[in-house]
């Protein structure tokens, strides 16, 4: 089967204006707790059946994998766009919350350019949530807070990676990360060079697929007076 003939309708569910909630948050919210469970069955199914998928997870311990998956889009000094898979890993009034190496390419291009998108896709759900906004660091206390959550293979790991720098092979990585092991045979301190960033949305857009490409898209803009306006989109 050729690319060109990859094709699907999409069915599970609809959007309308009267089922949007007033806040985008709040509807990203609602819109995330699907996402964690989906999987489990169509539009009817997750209309009618979705408490009891939650709690049938819940109890098994299941769960979708990586619903806080993101693509987060940057532009470097040139002008030339970068996309890459990064974690929510916070949601509050502020915006979106994820971590990173403030030295990696994406930590540079922000520092030369702090407007950047997002967009999460939930396949099952047939949704997608664009967003758009400007991006700034969260504060030490915030990132040291999340680091210490981490595993500690995992901050270890953040000392390792010199992220996005290039290396001879992964032997050099692995020897990295025993070295830094070593140094840190206790707590693991965060970095100086490694932290959060927060994407306030001045734009946020809720896609979802309907048959014949007649798609639902409503976007909400930030107002001058802090509040939203709405619009229906042709898809």
């Amino acid at each position: 089967m050729s690319l060109a003939d990859l094709r699907k309708d999409y069915t599970r569910d609809t959007l309308e204006r009267s089922g949007l909630a007033a806040d985008p948050f709040v509807q990203f919210q609602h819109w995330f707790a699907d996402a964690e469970v989906a999987g489990g069955g169509g539009g009817w199914f997750r209309r009618v059946g979705i408490a009891f998928y939650k709690a049938f997870l819940t109890m098994v311990g299941g769960r979708s994998v990586d619903p806080n998956a993101m693509t987060l889009a940057t532009v470097d000094a040139a002008g030339r766009p970068s996309a890459r898979t990064v974690l929510l890993k916070g949601l509050d009034p502020r915006g979106f919350v994820f971590f990173t190496n403030y030295e990696s390419r994406k930590g540079r291009e922000l520092t030369g350019n702090p407007h950047a998108a997002l967009v999460f896709y939930w396949k099952d759900l047939e949704r997608q949530v664009c967003i758009a906004g400007q991006v700034e660091k969260v504060s030490a206390a915030e990132s040291e807070t999340y680091f210490k959550s981490r595993p500690r293979g995992s901050r270890i790991g953040a000392w390792a990676s010199d992220q996005s720098a290039p290396i001879p092979d992964r032997a050099f990585l692995e020897q990295k990360w025993k070295e830094i092991e070593a140094r840190f045979p206790g707590d693991v301190p965060l970095p100086p060079f490694w932290g959060g960033y927060v994407l306030k949305p001045e734009r946020m857009e809720f896609w979802q697929g309907r048959p014949s490409r007649l798609h639902d898209r409503f976007s909400f803009t930030r107002a001058s007076d802090g509040g939203w306006k709405v619009e229906r989109l042709s898809p």
